[in-house]
C-alpha cells in the first residue's frame, strides 16, 4: 500500500477534533519524506488542518461550521509522550477553565517537570513553567488543583468567596488515596499553598490529612492572601489573612 493510502485511511479512522503528529500515523522513519507530501495534500484540501509545524488535527464539523479542537486537546501531542502524560495546562488558561476568572491569558503554561515544552499555536504562544513533582495522567489534575491554591492571591479577577468554595467542592469529591497523595505533593509547594490546603481540608472535616501540612509550616509565618473569615473560617487557624 502507498504511503499516501495509509495515511488518508488512517485519517479516515480518526475522530473529529482529534490532534497526531508523524508517529500516530503508523509509518516508518524512512517515509516520512512521501509522508510529508500527502500531508500537505491533505492540508490544502482542507481534511485536516496544521497546529504547529509536525502538528496537525481533523477538523470536527457542526451545523454551525468547523469547530476548532479545545487547548488541552491542540496541546495533546506536547502534553504526551509514546502515551504516557508529561506536563499539562496551568496558569490563566487552567483558572479559566476552572471558572476562577473570566479571563484568557495571550499565553498559555505548561507544567513538566523534566521537558520544556514552548511552542506556538496559532498566535499564542506556549511557554514553559517548573512542575514541583513528575507530572503523569494519574496526578495531573491534583497539581492542576494545587496550582491554584498556590497562585490564589494573583489569579486576576478572581471572586475569593466563590473560589473558595469551588475550590472546597473540588477537594472533597476527592478519595482519601487521593487526598493523601495532594498532601504529599503539597509539600513540595511553597508554603501559603500547604496553608491553604491545610486550612480547607480543616473546614472540609478531612482532619486526618492535615497533620503532615502543619508539621512543614513554621508557626511564626503568616500568609497575607486576603480571604475573609466568612469565607474560610478555619483560616486564622493556619495564619492565613
Amino acid at each position: 500500500m502507498k504511503v499516501a493510502e495509509k495515511i488518508e485511511r488512517k485519517i479516515y479512522r480518526m475522530q473529529e477534533g482529534t490532534t497526531f503528529k508523524y508517529p500516530q500515523l503508523g509509518i516508518d522513519q524512512s517515509e516520512y519524506s512521501a509522508a510529508a507530501k500527502a500531508i500537505e495534500r491533505l492540508v490544502k484540501k482542507g481534511i485536516i488542518k496544521r497546529v504547529s509545524t509536525g502538528v496537525f488535527y481533523k477538523p470536527k464539523q457542526s451545523a454551525f461550521g468547523e469547530l476548532r479542537p479545545s487547548e488541552e486537546e491542540l496541546l495533546k501531542p506536547y502534553l504526551f509522550q509514546n502515551g504516557k502524560r508529561f506536563a499539562y495546562i496551568t496558569g490563566g488558561s487552567l483558572y479559566n477553565r476552572m471558572g476562577l476568572t473570566t479571563q484568557v491569558p495571550k499565553t498559555i503554561k505548561v507544567a513538566s517537570k523534566e521537558k520544556r515544552v514552548t511552542t506556538k499555536i496559532g498566535k499564542t504562544q506556549v511557554k514553559p513553567v517548573k512542575s514541583y513533582v513528575d507530572v503523569n495522567n494519574e496526578n495531573y489534575y491534583l497539581l492542576e488543583i494545587l496550582d491554584a491554591l498556590k497562585d490564589f492571591k494573583t489569579i486576576p479577577d478572581l471572586d475569593k468567596q466563590s473560589a473558595i468554595t469551588l475550590l472546597k467542592n473540588m477537594i472533597i469529591k476527592l478519595t482519601d488515596n487521593e487526598l493523601s497523595k495532594m498532601v504529599r505533593y503539597a509539600l513540595k509547594y511553597p508554603p501559603r499553598t500547604k496553608a491553604l490546603l491545610g486550612a480547607i481540608l480543616e473546614f472540609s472535616m478531612k482532619k486526618n490529612s492535615i497533620q503532615d501540612l502543619r508539621t512543614n509550616l513554621n508557626p511564626l509565618t503568616s500568609y497575607s492572601l486576603g480571604i475573609e473569615e466568612e469565607a474560610l473560617p478555619t483560616a486564622q487557624k493556619w495564619n492565613i489573612n
